[in-house]
């Protein structure tokens, strides 16, 4: 069992997870998304005697801290526990315009130039983190919620905003692949 859970799985079976998980969503009157975990994080910790947002029933939200925790955790055990040691296979095409760009390809899921301890002594490497992070949590609070929960809520609920947030989450992630990104580096 261990080993079939270890190979690589189809890409259709996370297409598969998704809509599961959305027509159950649906079913029990649920909306999901992960950065509303920070809003019930705060309004636990005290934050909606001091600011209206945090005021609300976080316990209604319970369900979404778990599937945040189990997240973790299975990503966790995935990764320490459930992964082949061999190296991540990419097109060379792909590994060129790393190249191009200046990280290294070293066969893991995450580059080692840009997310270890010895390139946090980088303040490149710090200032690129910082304000990527900023941008999305400024972003997702904006746009009304994450990817995750226009992409999968909203639009399994036929929400315009929901639509018009996934366009322009696709739109922003063009402009920063193929324009931000090579000015940055």
């Amino acid at each position: 069992m261990i080993e079939f859970i270890k190979q690589p799985w189809p890409w259709y079976f996370s297409g598969f997870m998704i809509i599961a998980v959305m027509l159950v969503l649906i079913f029990f009157g649920k909306s999901f998304g992960f950065s509303s975990n920070l809003r019930t994080m705060c309004s636990m910790a005290g934050a909606g005697k001091r600011v209206k947002f945090f005021d609300f029933e976080w316990k209604n939200q319970i369900w979404n801290l778990m599937f945040l925790v189990g997240s973790i955790l299975g990503g966790f055990i995935a990764t320490n526990y459930l992964s082949t040691p061999s190296p991540l296979k990419l097109s060379p095409e792909t590994i060129k315009d790393l190249d191009q760009l200046g990280v290294r390809f070293d066969g893991g899921l995450n580059p080692s130039s840009l997310f270890s301890l010895a390139a946090m002594k980088d303040i490149k490497t710090i200032a690129i983190l910082l304000i990527g992070g900023l941008l999305v949590g400024f972003g997702s609070r904006y746009a009304g919620g994450c990817t995750s929960g226009h992409a999968i809520s909203g639009l399994s609920n036929l929400q315009i905003p929901s639509l018009v947030a996934v366009i322009g989450f696709f739109i922003g992630g063009l402009i920063m692949t193929f324009f931000i990104i090579p000015l940055i580096f």
